[in-house]
């Protein structure tokens, strides 16, 4: 089972600060937002995650340390998310393989990617485009039908992301992401991201 570092596992409250965070947005189903943005020590988040791990989903983790440039940020997620051979090193190719991830990635169930120490990715240059191919690559494998709305071959597997923080400032944050494709909102302590439908499913 997923447990949190013993610095994480320290703080108590839902939202990381004392008390229950209640949210709208659930990180082990399969609906928007697809990215989560939050403190370090979220217990709503941990709890969420517990539950996917508990109908055999998988959690894999990142560290912002390794993110920082493109090429290292391709490297870390065909590594950790075991994309195929044929991966092919660019935005468009890390959509392609999130909406195709093997079983043993996702338990045949779904898969939280977590972002440890994020902090240090709020000012990098391309921190939207990364936000951005996270939300398309959810979107398509939380669906059941393709691009052109034809039902596909497989289930649609949950897929979510979430960024953990240690000085979380919810209005830096949806300054730093917002972007015309896309809808970025504060809900609590967090700050949801998915894709904009007039712009993405018009």
């Amino acid at each position: 089972m997923y447990k949190l570092s013993p610095f994480r596992l320290g703080v108590r409250g839902g939202n990381g600060r004392g008390g229950i965070a209640v949210v709208s947005f659930d990180v082990g189903g399969g609906r928007e937002p697809w990215v989560v943005f939050g403190v370090e020590g979220a217990g709503v988040v941990l709890r969420q995650v517990e539950g996917l791990e508990g109908r055999g989903g998988r959690v894999v983790d990142f560290w912002a340390r390794d993110l920082f440039r493109e090429e290292d940020l391709f490297r870390a997620f065909a590594e950790r998310l075991r994309f195929p051979g044929y991966f092919g090193w660019n935005w468009d190719a890390v959509v392609d393989c999130l909406d195709d991830l093997c079983g043993d990635v996702t338990g045949g169930v779904g898969v939280v990617g977590v972002i440890h120490d994020a902090d240090s990715l709020i000012d990098a240059d391309h921190l939207q485009v990364f936000v951005s191919v996270l939300c398309q690559g959810a979107a398509r494998a939380n669906s059941h039908v393709d691009l052109d709305g034809e039902p596909l071959y497989r289930p649609a597997i949950s897929q979510h992301f979430v960024f953990l923080v240690k000085d979380f400032d919810a209005e830096e944050i949806v300054g730093k992401v917002q972007h015309p494709d896309l809808v970025v909102a504060q809900d609590g302590e967090f700050v949801t991201v998915t894709l904009d439908p007039d712009v993405w499913f018009s």
